[in-house]
């Protein structure tokens, strides 16, 4: 009966599952049904099975049920907290940033930074984390399953008042100091795809705006990757396409082929497409096309044919002349814009086609 009643609300009301101690068998189906879960980093276990039940034959069992493993392999611990009273702060920072039900829709809070406020330049920091922090109303920003498939960022952010719920793709994460303590190598990753069509569908549920950073040259070359990419990846397109919320995607980097149009291009449904500079929006990378088309080429003349390739094909000038994209803007001003976009977008209606639900 539990199952059921938390089966029904799914969509009304967000739902929370705080693990403060032993959480397993059936008990722990009642966190996987919930929206969000927190653990704590010592004392938190979530399990189906007992680990002395598991046959283990490399000694991991007793580990796997603990909140670190559930929060970076598993992805099942949405917050790994330091201790309960952190658990609890964090959860009520939480419940502060989502509505109460799926109503209680595009409220806003009274903002107190400067919507016009420049922010720094991140443009080949590969850290998205660091604009999203930059770009949010005096740091309003709470990162989401933040440990499991680290590639891909989930977060809400508040923007002139307004929660919206980020995407995002890194290829690095900066220490306190701006060094690269982990790098990631821009590809799609099974987890990340998972991840992000988790994510958008719970913000679409309750309205929540959805605001894309975009920097992917494909999906990630590897016989695991390759066993559920093609479904992961087609998921989260059907997640995106199907979302009727407000949809703005900001390209930050290299945007290539599907893996581009997987992250919300305006093919399949963003509102609103950005891009810096900086960016590249094609079907491959430059040198890599020149290549392909000058196969007997020298290094000079191959070097030479790529440079005239990004410029006719992979610009973001020349992706706006084709109308992909909409604005090319300069990286500090990055919050003017998206705030502008979701302000322009607070009345969007959509008539979609009548049915029960879609099947992917």
């Amino acid at each position: 009966r539990l199952y059921r009643q938390q089966t029904a609300a799914s969509g009304v009301i967000p739902q929370y599952a705080a693990v403060f101690g032993q959480c397993g068998g059936g008990t722990a189906l009642l966190a996987a049904l919930s929206d969000f879960t927190f653990m704590v980093k010592d004392t938190s276990a979530l399990f189906v099975n007992a680990p002395n039940t598991l046959d283990d034959s490399c000694g991991a069992a007793e580990r796997y049920a603990g909140a670190e493993f559930q929060g970076r392999e598993t992805g099942n611990a949405d917050f790994v907290c330091e201790n309960e009273e952190t658990l609890l702060a964090q959860l009520r920072e939480l419940v502060l940033m989502l509505p109460f039900n799926q109503e209680d829709v595009l409220d806003y809070d009274v903002c107190e930074d400067d919507l016009n406020r420049k922010i720094a330049d991140y443009s080949g920091t590969g850290d998205v984390a660091q604009v999203l922090k930059d770009i949010t109303d005096v740091g309003r920003y709470v990162e989401v399953t933040a440990g499991y498939a680290r590639e891909m960022v989930t977060a809400f952010v508040k923007l002139n008042g307004l929660t919206v719920g980020a995407v995002a793709n890194r290829t690095a994460i900066l220490d306190e100091n701006g060094e690269a303590a982990e790098s990631f190598n821009g590809k799609l990753t099974t987890e990340g795809l998972q991840k992000a069509a988790d994510f958008i569908r719970f913000c679409d549920a309750f309205s929540i705006p959805v605001l894309s950073l975009v920097s992917a040259t494909g999906f990630d070359t590897t016989v695991a990757n390759e066993k559920s990419v093609a479904r992961e990846a087609a998921r989260l397109i059907h997640t995106f396409a199907d979302a009727s919320a407000p949809k703005v995607t900001l390209l930050t980097g290299e945007a290539y082929g599907s893996a581009y149009l997987t992250m919300n291009s305006g093919h399949i449904g963003a509102d609103l497409v950005y891009a810096w500079p900086t960016a590249e929006i094609g079907m491959m990378d430059a040198k890599l096309a020149a290549q392909i088309m000058y196969a007997d080429a020298d290094a000079e003349t191959l070097n030479e044919k790529a440079a005239e390739y990004k410029e006719l094909q992979s610009s973001p000038n020349s992706a706006a002349a084709r109308g992909y994209v909409d604005t090319v803007i300069a990286p500090a001003d990055t919050r003017k814009y998206v705030i502008g976009a979701f302000e322009m977008l607070f009345t969007k209606r959509e008539d979609r086609p009548s049915k029960k639900h879609g099947t992917v």
